[in-house]
């Protein structure tokens, strides 16, 4: 695994998906070339735990307690990131993005073999929120209240995450 390609992008409350104005998230296209066991050990050593396999909602949704990493084992897809006038993005195998708190995502389009691994900072346990109004005083203050991650779940102590999210 080299540790250079990255790519980041902001997103901001949208009155819905109260994004993450603060941390950006992250996409490293291409870093892992695994499968399903090699990836879960990935995340598993780098302290990112409670990994599940499957894919993305075709939903707008976004978790208020906990950070979250995707690594797209198999096929290719289109994820809006950031609510309805978020950025669509295209990952396919060997990417990994990662998704701040507060971050909306929703799959647009997807081959039928799209596959991710996802997991979460050690001590993160997901909710998933799809912005109801009664619930934006609680998700707000959840947020706020979410650690950063000790390791990048690529790169542990040395991942280029944690300079971006200090």
């Amino acid at each position: 695994m080299e540790n250079t390609n990255m790519c980041t992008y902001y997103f901001q409350d949208d009155g819905v998906i109260p994004n993450n104005h603060q941390l950006p998230l992250v996409l490293y296209p291409g870093v892992l070339h695994n499968d399903k066991d090699d990836m879960n050990e990935v995340f598993l050593k780098k302290d990112w735990h409670d990994t599940w396999i499957g894919g993305v909602f075709d939903y707008h949704h976004f978790h208020s307690t906990a950070h979250e990493v995707l690594g797209v084992l198999s096929g290719e897809a289109t994820v809006q990131f950031g609510g309805e006038h978020g950025k669509a993005v295209d990952i396919q195998a060997g990417d990994v993005v990662i998704i701040p708190a507060g971050v909306g995502h929703k799959r647009l389009h997807a081959t039928s073999e799209f596959r991710v691994v996802g997991a979460y900072p050690e001590g993160q346990w997901k909710d998933i929120r799809t912005g109801e109004h009664s619930e934006r005083p609680i998700v707000l203050d959840n947020i706020k209240r979410v650690s950063l991650p000790k390791t990048d779940p690529v790169y542990g102590e040395e991942g280029r995450l944690l300079d971006v999210w200090s």
